[in-house]
Protein backbone atom coordinates (compact mmCIF):
# COMPACT_ATOMS: atom_id res chain seq x y z
CA UNK A 1 0.00 0.00 0.00
CA UNK A 2 2.93 2.30 0.69
CA UNK A 3 4.15 1.95 -2.90
CA UNK A 4 0.71 2.77 -4.27
CA UNK A 5 0.51 5.94 -2.19
CA UNK A 6 3.94 6.95 -3.46
CA UNK A 7 2.83 6.49 -7.08
CA UNK A 8 -0.43 8.37 -6.56
CA UNK A 9 1.33 11.08 -4.54
CA UNK A 10 3.66 11.78 -7.45
CA UNK A 11 0.93 11.64 -10.11
CA UNK A 12 1.90 14.94 -11.71
CA UNK A 13 5.47 13.71 -12.24
CA UNK A 14 4.19 10.60 -14.00
CA UNK A 15 2.17 12.83 -16.34
CA UNK A 16 5.30 14.84 -17.15
CA UNK A 17 7.24 11.65 -17.86
CA UNK A 18 4.50 10.44 -20.20
CA UNK A 19 4.48 13.80 -22.00
CA UNK A 20 8.26 13.72 -22.33
CA UNK A 21 8.16 10.23 -23.80
CA UNK A 22 5.42 11.19 -26.27
CA UNK A 23 7.48 14.15 -27.43
CA UNK A 24 10.69 12.10 -27.57
CA UNK A 25 8.94 9.36 -29.56
CA UNK A 26 7.61 11.91 -32.04
CA UNK A 27 11.07 13.41 -32.54
CA UNK A 28 12.77 10.04 -33.03
CA UNK A 29 10.23 7.81 -34.77
CA UNK A 30 8.18 10.10 -37.01
CA UNK A 31 9.34 10.86 -40.55
CA UNK A 32 7.23 13.97 -41.02
CA UNK A 33 9.14 17.14 -40.11
CA UNK A 34 6.03 18.91 -38.79
CA UNK A 35 5.37 16.01 -36.40
CA UNK A 36 8.99 16.14 -35.24
CA UNK A 37 8.68 19.83 -34.41
CA UNK A 38 5.40 19.32 -32.57
CA UNK A 39 7.05 16.47 -30.64
CA UNK A 40 9.91 18.80 -29.72
CA UNK A 41 7.38 21.35 -28.46
CA UNK A 42 5.59 18.71 -26.35
CA UNK A 43 8.92 17.61 -24.88
CA UNK A 44 9.88 21.18 -23.98
CA UNK A 45 6.47 21.84 -22.45
CA UNK A 46 6.78 18.75 -20.24
CA UNK A 47 10.18 19.90 -18.99
CA UNK A 48 8.82 23.36 -18.18
CA UNK A 49 5.86 21.86 -16.28
CA UNK A 50 8.26 19.59 -14.39
CA UNK A 51 10.47 22.47 -13.24
CA UNK A 52 7.52 24.60 -12.18
CA UNK A 53 6.06 21.65 -10.29
CA UNK A 54 9.31 21.03 -8.40
CA UNK A 55 9.42 24.61 -7.17
CA UNK A 56 6.17 24.41 -5.19
CA UNK A 57 6.01 23.74 -1.45
CA UNK A 58 3.43 22.03 0.68
CA UNK A 59 2.16 23.68 3.79
CA UNK A 60 1.08 27.13 2.69
CA UNK A 61 4.20 28.76 1.32
CA UNK A 62 3.51 32.15 -0.21
CA UNK A 63 5.08 34.45 -2.75
CA UNK A 64 8.23 36.27 -1.58
CA UNK A 65 6.81 39.72 -0.97
CA UNK A 66 8.02 40.90 2.41
CA UNK A 67 5.93 43.66 3.98
CA UNK A 68 8.21 44.92 6.73
CA UNK A 69 11.70 44.77 5.29
CA UNK A 70 14.13 42.32 6.91
CA UNK A 71 12.31 42.10 10.21
CA UNK A 72 9.82 43.99 12.27
CA UNK A 73 10.34 46.45 15.12
CA UNK A 74 10.37 43.66 17.72
CA UNK A 75 13.39 42.08 16.06
CA UNK A 76 11.70 38.99 14.63
CA UNK A 77 13.62 37.36 11.82
CA UNK A 78 11.85 36.38 8.63
CA UNK A 79 11.63 32.61 8.06
CA UNK A 80 12.66 31.92 4.47
CA UNK A 81 10.93 28.51 4.54
CA UNK A 82 7.57 30.31 4.46
CA UNK A 83 8.21 31.66 0.96
CA UNK A 84 8.46 30.13 -2.50
CA UNK A 85 11.66 30.42 -4.47
CA UNK A 86 10.89 32.63 -7.51
CA UNK A 87 13.98 31.56 -9.47
CA UNK A 88 12.51 28.42 -11.12
CA UNK A 89 9.49 30.40 -12.28
CA UNK A 90 11.66 33.14 -13.76
CA UNK A 91 13.88 30.60 -15.51
CA UNK A 92 10.84 28.83 -16.94
CA UNK A 93 9.50 32.12 -18.28
CA UNK A 94 12.79 32.43 -20.15
CA UNK A 95 12.48 28.82 -21.30
CA UNK A 96 8.98 29.53 -22.65
CA UNK A 97 10.32 32.45 -24.69
CA UNK A 98 13.10 30.23 -26.04
CA UNK A 99 10.59 27.46 -26.81
CA UNK A 100 8.29 29.77 -28.76
CA UNK A 101 11.23 31.28 -30.63
CA UNK A 102 12.61 27.86 -31.51
CA UNK A 103 9.18 26.77 -32.72
CA UNK A 104 8.85 29.89 -34.88
CA UNK A 105 12.29 29.48 -36.46
CA UNK A 106 11.62 25.77 -37.08
CA UNK A 107 8.33 26.59 -38.81
CA UNK A 108 10.07 29.20 -40.96
CA UNK A 109 12.66 26.59 -41.95
CA UNK A 110 9.87 24.15 -42.73
CA UNK A 111 8.29 26.68 -45.07
CA UNK A 112 11.60 27.05 -46.89
CA UNK A 113 12.03 23.26 -47.08
CA UNK A 114 8.51 22.84 -48.43
CA UNK A 115 9.08 25.50 -51.10
CA UNK A 116 12.21 23.68 -52.25
CA UNK A 117 11.13 20.02 -52.04
CA UNK A 118 7.30 20.19 -51.98
CA UNK A 119 7.11 17.75 -49.05
CA UNK A 120 7.63 17.45 -45.32
CA UNK A 121 8.60 13.75 -45.44
CA UNK A 122 12.25 13.08 -44.61
CA UNK A 123 12.52 10.07 -46.91
CA UNK A 124 11.32 12.00 -49.94
CA UNK A 125 13.71 14.87 -49.19
CA UNK A 126 16.63 12.42 -48.87
CA UNK A 127 15.67 10.77 -52.17
CA UNK A 128 15.56 14.14 -53.92
CA UNK A 129 18.94 15.09 -52.47
CA UNK A 130 20.42 11.74 -53.55
CA UNK A 131 19.11 12.18 -57.11
CA UNK A 132 20.57 15.69 -57.21
CA UNK A 133 23.91 14.37 -55.93
CA UNK A 134 24.03 11.62 -58.56
CA UNK A 135 23.27 14.09 -61.36
CA UNK A 136 26.40 16.09 -60.53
Amino acid sequence: MDTMQFIIGKFNYWIYIVLMMIGFYAMIAKRNLVKKIVGMNIFQTAIILFFISTSSKKGGATIPIIQGGHGDAAGHVIDAAQYLNPLPHVLMLTAIVVMVSTFGVALALLIMIYREYRTFEEDEIYETLEVMRLKK
